[in-house]
């Protein structure tokens, strides 16, 4: 008998690499199923459970040889979405189902023993991979709106296996999916609730407009998780293709409510105890870590030496290049990570270093210990430092604010418009991501700005790359305005934003 055929993928970060399903039926054997081409343990127990899946719409398994080959053999087949192509490609090769029409899909989903067909992670890059085939899409029903936004390809949406033979055979229709926004039901916490602070909202504003990097720094109950909170409220949203861009990690690490894609970015604030896999990806199978899931978003870091210290040397190379290279021995996978790190730490452990009512009697020991577990490469990386002193019981008793989040958020909007247009046709952001000679051309200040900028890199010993994020900042703070030249003005308050050491 001739082999049947249908395909499904393999994932290699983000993307999903074509695996041919090639079922053969011998005449000779004992019913034995033989599943070969470098399968995990999650896809050698598929055997059963197509077996069983089988048995539960009304069919046996032949009593014959049955062999499964996964191709290419050499590259390494993970987890349980294997279940449903391995058991229609069984269901071609028996003739319940038409083979030639089999060819023309990817497949993928986890089979329940009763036949139901169970969600899998990696729908939206696996349907992605398929309209580049020029391949329809078989996968779970509730799956089927993730995978509606790969575009206009024939998706097969289906509850269970029984469900994809009467549609394939013509006794049952499935309609096609459509794609589903998330309902934004949360609420984001406003600008207005802070009082006080004026300083650090200024760089909260500036880090939004700019994609910026930003530490704050002060004493317990000043308000810094406060501000970074209401970060979000302030970016825009995404736009379509970031969207996708960003559901594609989220669909990977299974974390698309009922296939619902937002255009909220996201805030991703993992506890200080988490682990270099948590962080930057990895594990047992490679997954995304939380700067992937920041992509495009914000990642917060509160109680920055908190974290264990090669666990943030790890974020060095993400921030530099906005990608996650997690190399292992069986594996090279690179996870998307153009995040913006926004980070929150007291000026020591006892977090009360400046203040006469409470006295560190460690100091200035207790803050150079502390500060220390921060590496100098890694501060240098951060665009913007900001001292977030204690809030007075007066500036507590004063009204609400008048502006608030809506207000700010649009001064932001406008000044990653001016970027946006800037930058069209290089293909960046924001000027967070701009480098090299492209910097130059756009933030290169004024005679004045210049002048103030190189006297300020002697005396307070910046790097190059401290250097040209000053340049960053202060291409930034001018777009704020609208002005095409970067100003003397606009480079004082960039460096003001700049620690003269790692000290407290």
């Amino acid at each position: 008998m001739t082999v049947a055929h249908i395909y499904t993928v393999a994932f290699q970060g983000i993307d999903a690499s074509p695996v041919d399903v090639q079922v053969h039926i011998s005449d000779s054997g004992s019913g034995q199923l033989n599943l070969v081409g470098l399968a995990d343990k999650a896809v050698t127990e598929a055997k059963e459970r197509v077996r069983v899946a089988l048995s539960a719409i009304g069919l046996a398994m032949p009593y014959k040889r049955i062999t499964v080959n996964l191709a290419p053999a050499d590259l390494p087949k993970e987890g349980s979405h294997y279940d449903l192509p391995i058991a229609l490609g069984l269901l071609a090769a028996m003739g319940v189902l038409p083979a030639s029409e089999m060819e023309r899909y990817v497949a993928l989903g986890e089979l329940s023993l009763d036949a139901q067909i169970i969600p899998v992670a990696g729908v939206l890059p696996a349907a992605l991979a398929a309209s580049a085939q020029g391949r329809g899409l078989i996968c779970p029903a509730s799956c089927g709106a993730e995978a509606a936004w790969a575009g206009d390809i024939d998706i097969i949406a289906a509850p269970s296996l029984i469900a994809i033979v009467n549609h394939m055979r013509g006794a049952q229709v499935l309609n096609r999916p459509t794609a589903k926004l998330a309902e934004d039901r949360a609420v984001i916490p406003d600008l207005k609730d802070v009082k006080g602070q004026e300083t650090a909202k200024r760089a909260l504003e500036i880090a939004a407009a700019g994609g910026h990097n930003m530490l704050m720094i002060g004493p317990p109950g000043s308000g810094k998780s406060m501000l970074a909170q209401r970060l979000p409220g302030i970016l825009p949203p995404l736009d379509a293709r970031e969207a996708l861009e960003i559901s594609m990690v989220q669909s990977l690490a299974g974390e698309l409510a009922e296939g619902t894609i937002s255009r909220r970015r996201p805030f991703r604030n993992p506890h200080h105890s988490a682990s270099m896999a948590a962080l930057v990806g990895g594990g047992l199978k490679v997954k995304p870590g939380e700067v992937s899931l920041a992509h495009l978003g914000v990642l917060f870091l509160d109680e920055l030496p908190e974290f264990q210290r090669a666990v943030l040397d790890s974020l060095r190379q993400p921030i530099e290049t906005g990608e996650a290279i997690v190399a292992r021995a069986n594996a090279h996978v690179r996870y998307p990570a153009r995040f913006q790190l926004v980070a929150a730490m007291n000026p020591c452990r006892c977090g009360y270093l400046s203040d006469p009512a409470r006295s560190c009697g460690k100091a200035p020991r207790c803050a150079q210990d502390y500060q220390a577990k921060i590496s100098g490469p890694l501060m240098d990386r951060i665009d913007i430092h900001v001292d977030v002193p204690a809030v007075s019981a007066a500036d507590l008793a004063l009204p609400p604010p008048s502006e608030g989040s809506s207000e700010v958020a649009l001064r932001v909007a406008a000044a990653r418009d001016i970027q946006r247009q800037r930058f069209m046709e290089a293909g960046l952001r924001s000027n967070a991501e701009a480098e090299g000679r492209l910097l130059d051309e756009v933030a290169t200040p004024e005679p004045q700005g210049l002048a103030l900028l190189n006297q300020a890199a002697e005396s307070m010993g910046l790097t190059a790359r401290g250097y040209h994020r000053v340049l960053r900042v202060a291409r930034t703070i001018a777009d704020m305005e609208a002005s095409e030249t970067v100003r003397r003005p606009h480079i004082a308050e960039a460096l003001s934003f700049r620690r003269l050491s790692q000290g407290f």
